[in-house]
């Protein structure tokens, strides 16, 4: 077959895409069959509403196949929906049977069941005579397949089935009790052959994608952006792993590998997992190169598991590293604020950096670096705001750093990754401005600050998870008219979230007061358990105004400077 052309695409109705002899392959260790009720009733749905307009046409969404010949195709995403269709096709068949066995029209309904078989399931070769089906599916389904649907036979103990074998005798009773249900089709076999016949051989419409190799195949998938589909990278990439080991033993031991890890780091995201791994000796991997990438580096069996080893050991800790409260952390609750902290913040570009001082460093020297890139994480990124492109190379650098031996401490490490330390200076000035909208994460983050502001101020604990206070907003959300007399409503908008204008109140005191006068407000600040709280009522004693609230910014941002800082700086002025 010519490989001139890398992709095609085209839109194809169900006919046309098992017409032709065409044979269809699910590779041997691609996800089971998932689909349920609520899928299969959606389909029949579709076929019903459009059995009664047969100009219409429904999409199905995206097919993609990698082209072995002319005629043979491996299916990188599409195989519930080609399995659901063989099943209904099936189903439609085994009533046919039925009713032919019924005396029903007998000679017609045995040579509608018969075509049907031909065009949907699977036909005799006319020269060997022996039935091929044209759908293939994986290592667990496909012999349950074969064996009893293709051949209309009922498994013996449907109950004693693994779940997707399960799943596939489930979906073909669903349609065999629906095709029941249509009174039009228990009597009439031509309605019932013209079901799948018109209806979803030529109303069901695929946009089918047809690639040449792996490869183009995980670029084509990663431009879909896996919505809708059925596949995800993690499958495309768990193929390709497993197509390089042939040996019966091997492959049983690399499955037995692969769910341990994917059952540790989830299948959603094992991607971002190897793509992080890979970064810290690579400085720059896109999520489209990231297939090419495993393709150019792993081709030998022995590769293969050089690679799961080397992903074991990284597992564990890269699922710890989104979960503060994982087990992981049980033996070093100092990292587990700063794993808080990077979570709220959103930042994983450090990931590569965190794995290397993770094998290379002590427990100790290890929660140093974790607090380090909270706080460089904090001033570059929370109150920055920063490009986050430079990032990712700047971390490699220093995970490649920690790696090679060239920097043994953190204070090593903070030298590798200086350019990425926003300065006292503009650090302050962009604090001082700093606006947090209360709502949803944000919330979160705006109380994660005012407690490490009161907890510096006092010296007391505050944790922003298990603090009671509230966040109270001096010039409430929606202000009553009264307040333009101290603060003029044209600043309402820019300065309601900022910063200065919020504060730590006890959850009783924000109710009373909610959107009140000032003069309420000031009363319950200066009764407030929160030092930074009072200090308003001190500040500002009769009025509220944008000069205030400026003011109070400043002083915030003057203590920020202090509370998220490096300990490396002074070494490095």
């Amino acid at each position: 077959m010519s490989k001139a052309n890398l992709l095609n695409t085209r839109d194809v109705n169900y006919l046309d895409l098992i017409g032709n002899g065409k044979v269809y392959r699910v590779p041997p260790f691609q996800r089971d069959y998932s689909w349920q009720e609520e899928q299969w009733d959606d389909l029949w749905n579709d076929l019903i509403d459009l059995r009664s307009k047969p100009i219409e046409r429904h999409y199905m969404g995206a097919l993609v196949v990698e082209a072995k010949t002319d005629r043979e195709f491996r299916i990188i995403d599409g195989q519930q929906r080609m399995a659901t269709l063989t099943l209904l096709a099936l189903a439609a068949i085994d009533r046919l049977r039925a009713m032919a066995e019924r005396g029903c029209d007998a000679d017609a309904n045995r040579q509608r069941a018969q075509n049907l078989r031909n065009k949907f399931v699977g036909e005799k070769d006319p020269a060997s005579l022996v039935e091929s089906s044209k759908l293939y599916l994986n290592e667990t389904d496909n012999a349950f397949f074969q064996d009893y649907l293709v051949q209309l036979r009922p498994p013996r103990n449907p109950r004693g089935l693994p779940k997707s074998n399960r799943l596939l005798w489930q979906c073909f009773q669903f349609f065999q009790r629906q095709l029941t249900s249509v009174s039009e089709f228990t009597a009439d076999g031509e309605a019932l052959a013209k079901l799948i016949s018109e209806t979803v051989a030529r109303q069901l419409l695929f946009i089918l994608i047809t690639v040449d190799d792996e490869l183009n195949a995980y670029m084509v998938f990663e431009t879909l952006n896996a919505r809708g589909l059925e596949l995800s990278s993690t499958d495309l990439l768990k193929n390709y792993l497993f197509s390089r080991v042939t040996v019966l033993t091997d492959l049983e031991a690399l499955q037995r590998r692969w769910r341990s890890l994917i059952t540790v780091v989830r299948q959603e995201r094992f991607p971002e997992f190897l793509r992080y791994h890979l970064l810290c000796e690579q400085p720059k991997i896109s999520t489209q190169r990231l297939f090419k990438m495993v393709r150019d580096r792993v081709g030998t069996p022995q590769e293969v598991f050089d690679l799961i080893e080397a992903l074991d050991a990284k597992g564990e800790l890269f699922a710890a590293l989104s979960d503060p409260n994982h087990g992981y952390w049980t033996e070093y609750p100092d990292c587990r604020p700063h794993i808080r902290e990077l979570n709220l913040f959103g930042i994983r570009q450090m990931t590569p950096l965190l794995f290397a001082a993770w094998e290379r460093f002590s427990k100790d020297a290890f929660a140093d670096v974790l607090k380090l890139v909270s706080v460089v994480s904090f001033r570059y990124s929370v109150v920055g705001g920063l490009n986050t492109n430079v990032l990712e190379p700047t971390y490699h650098q220093a995970a490649k750093a920690v790696l090679k031996g060239s920097a043994r401490t953190p204070r090593d490490v903070f030298l590798t990754m200086r350019g990425i330390y926003v300065d006292d200076r503009k650090f302050e000035q962009d604090f001082a401005t700093l606006a947090l909208d209360t709502g949803g994460q944000h919330k979160r983050l705006a109380k994660y600050i005012l407690c490490r502001l009161e907890h510096d101020a006092t010296g007391r604990p505050c944790d922003p998870d298990t603090d009671p206070a509230t966040i109270e907003h001096i010039l409430p959300e929606n202000p009553a008219d009264t307040w333009t007399e101290m603060f003029p409503k044209d600043k309402w908008e820019a300065n309601v979230y900022r910063l200065g204008n919020l504060a730590l109140l006890e959850v009783g005191s924000n109710r009373d007061v909610g959107n009140g006068e000032y003069e309420a407000k000031r009363a319950a600040y200066g009764r407030s358990m929160y030092r930074t709280t009072r200090k308003i009522a001190e500040d500002a004693p009769e009025e509220w105004t944008p000069e205030l609230l400026e003011a109070r910014q400043q002083s915030m941002a003057r203590r920020a400077v202090h509370v998220w800082r490096s300990p490396y700086v002074q070494d490095n002025p």
